[in-house]
C-alpha cells in the first residue's frame, strides 16, 4: 500500500522534471554507456560493463521511486488551509524556549524539503512534533541529542 503525499503545485512540478529528465536523458545515457563497455570485449573482465550495469540498475530504482511518488501525489490547495493549527504547508513561526531565537518553517512533503530554504519535512522529528499545535501551545520535540521546547508563535500560509 502506498502512501499520498501532498505539494504545492511548485513542488510536484519539480517532481515530475526529475522524472522526465531521467527517463527522457539518464536512461537513454545508461544504455549507451552500456553498450559503449560490452564493445570493449569480455564482459566477464570487464569492470566499465559492471559499472554501467550499477548505475543503470541505481537509475531504474530511483525512476521507479518518483513514478511512485507522482502516481500518489496530491496537490494542495494553499488557499483553503486551516490556518488556526499547524498542517503540511502551514508556515510557523517558532520560539526556542531554551535559547529564545525564534526560527520560520514551511512545512513541506519529504522530498520538497530544503532547510535552507526554510522548508521541513513533516516526516522530520521537528515537522512530527509541530503537527495539530495551535499559535500560543508549546512543542516539545525529541531531536537526535535530547529534546527541544518550541513555542508556536504563528501559523500562517504563506
Amino acid at each position: 500500500m502506498s502512501k499520498v503525499s501532498y505539494y504545492s503545485e511548485e513542488g510536484l512540478k519539480k517532481l515530475k522534471a526529475e522524472l522526465d529528465q531521467l527517463r527522457d536523458v539518464e536512461r537513454p545515457k545508461a544504455s549507451q554507456a552500456i553498450a559503449e563497455a560490452r564493445d570493449k570485449g569480455d564482459l566477464s573482465e570487464n569492470a566499465e560493463y559492471d559499472a554501467a550495469k550499477e548505475a543503470q540498475g541505481m537509475l531504474e530504482m530511483r525512476i521507479a521511486k518518483l513514478e511512485e511518488l507522482v502516481a500518489n501525489a496530491r496537490i494542495i490547495d494553499e488557499s483553503q488551509l486551516d490556518t488556526s493549527k499547524v498542517l503540511i504547508h502551514s508556515t510557523v513561526k517558532l520560539k526556542n524556549k531554551a535559547n529564545a531565537m525564534e526560527l520560520k518553517y514551511k512545512l513541506v512533503a519529504q522530498s520538497e524539503a530544503d532547510l535552507k530554504a526554510g522548508k521541513i519535512s513533516v516526516d522530520s522529528p521537528i515537522g512530527k512534533g509541530l503537527l495539530g499545535k495551535k499559535a500560543g501551545e508549546e512543542a516539545e520535540i525529541s531531536v537526535p541529542n535530547g529534546k527541544i521546547t518550541f513555542e508556536v508563535l504563528e501559523v500562517t500560509r504563506e
